[in-house]
């Protein structure tokens, strides 16, 4: 997967460029899409910045063989990304999750 293949699946998903993170909280690891998206004015990141942020996540992913898990959690949920509230993707990165954890992102 690369980052144009991400950038694909939010626009089918939501039709907008949402942002996306990589979270650590309690021993989990998660991916946010957060509700702030490229097309709005006062987007922190430019289109090339953000493309280059979901080819890092992207890169991520395949690594943590977690892409399958992505794409299906998008097919499934009803859920929306909106102002203050974000689509939290738990990923499950198996036996090897602890030596992620010790990552920085």
């Amino acid at each position: 997967m690369t980052g144009r293949d991400l950038h694909e699946l939010l626009l089918a998903k939501w039709g907008c460029s949402y942002d996306i993170q990589l979270r650590r909280t309690q021993g989990k690891i998660l991916l946010q899409v957060m509700w702030r998206y490229l097309e709005q004015v006062s987007f922190p990141m430019t289109e090339d910045e953000y493309l280059a942020h979901l080819d890092l996540v992207a890169n991520y992913l395949e690594g943590w063989g977690s892409v399958s898990q992505v794409k299906t959690y998008l097919e499934r949920t009803k859920e929306r990304p909106r102002l203050g509230k974000a689509v939290s993707i738990p990923l499950d990165l198996g036996e090897r999750s602890s030596e992620w954890l010790l990552d920085e992102f």
